[in-house]
């Protein structure tokens, strides 16, 4: 197919280019995603449920430009309608899935079958699941001494923002984005340097600037916060619980200012100490420098581990998605 036509496909043209090619071939679902780095995401997602009728080849949304994002994909999906059964748009969900509809983009979004979403606020979340952040310091470090319990600490910090979370949700549902914006969220929410001894500090550093915020928004909206109350009840359906709220939130932020925090001191502690382990055990210099040539080979920085994991798959978000995909294959067949 000429590259010049990939810009203007509709699914229906597809349908109707792939009812013209030979009788016993897989039919191609094209897929647009908002980014390099989500290819491998999607790819790896949709490949489990190729068959000998239907295949997924997964594309930025232009050939003609460098432009990409949610705003690229689906301005040359959902307002063209062009999605359909032979081309889909998988983008991050950002607040959407919490908007529930309160807006255009959210309600296309969570009532249009043929656009996937992570559910979680972004791809990056699901790196930073806390159940799997020790066996990302192993990988990265080939150690596997316990050291920080990384999974209470994530969960802890999740209940602390999660009441002033669901004011910025509640007034992003408003439309009143200027109100609370995200910025301040995560200027609040920051980790900071953290201390790997003093763990407490950190997360109490983020208790202060959490609670300094509250009472602020709840001293100049005194009559909102049942309003905010009910949407806590109203969102728990949607899996957004106080331990999980990290989730939900920002996918950089929770990755550059939450966990990479963490993880990097952390993974240099257990590198020294696999390194002094070696420079102890050689028996003389040739043997230590061939040792610890052969370590700094094997291992990786923590960033790259943790962008590139997939220890995930058994969260109940990438279930909701592996569902969604099910389903559009069996309807679409």
């Amino acid at each position: 197919m000429p590259s010049s036509l990939k810009q203007n496909l509709t699914s229906g043209y597809i349908d109707a280019a792939q009812r013209m090619s030979p009788r016993g071939k897989r039919r191609c679902v094209m897929a647009y995603v908002e980014s390099y780095d989500d290819i491998a995401f999607w790819r790896t997602l949709l490949a489990e449920f190729e068959n000998d009728r239907l295949y997924f080849r997964v594309m930025l949304p232009s050939n003609r430009s460098l432009a990409k994002g949610k705003k690229t994909v689906l301005l040359n999906t959902l307002d063209a309608k062009q999605l359909g059964r032979s081309l889909i748009a998988c983008v991050d969900s950002d607040y959407d899935f919490l908007l529930q509809g309160a807006t255009r983009l959210s309600d296309d979004i969570n009532s249009n079958p043929y656009i996937f979403q992570t559910y979680a606020y972004a791809i990056e979340n699901y790196h930073c699941l806390a159940e799997t952040l020790h066996d990302v310091c192993v990988q990265a470090t080939l150690n596997d001494r316990p050291t920080l319990d990384f999974a209470e600490l994530i969960h802890r910090y999740s209940t602390t923002v999660y009441p002033l979370f669901l004011w910025n949700v509640y007034f992003y549902r408003l439309g009143e984005t200027d109100t609370f914006p995200m910025h301040e969220l995560h200027d609040c929410c920051r980790l900071g340097d953290f201390n790997s001894r003093q763990p407490e500090q950190s997360l109490r550093l983020v208790e202060v600037r959490v609670e300094r915020k509250l009472k602020a928004l709840r001293r100049r909206n005194s009559d909102l916060q049942p309003m905010v109350d009910r949407l806590a009840t109203e969102l728990q359906p949607l899996g957004l619980t106080p331990e999980r709220t990290y989730l939900y939130m920002q996918g950089h932020h929770i990755m550059d200012n939450v966990v990479l925090p963490m993880l990097t001191p952390i993974c240099t502690q257990l590198r020294r100490e696999r390194e002094n382990e070696i420079t102890r055990l050689a028996m003389h210099k040739k043997q230590r420098d061939n040792e610890l040539s052969a370590y700094a080979n094997s291992v990786s920085p923590p960033e790259l581990v943790l962008k590139h994991h997939d220890a995930y798959k058994g969260l109940d978000l990438y279930q909701w998605m592996r569902d969604d995909v099910k389903n559009f294959v069996a309807n679409s067949e």
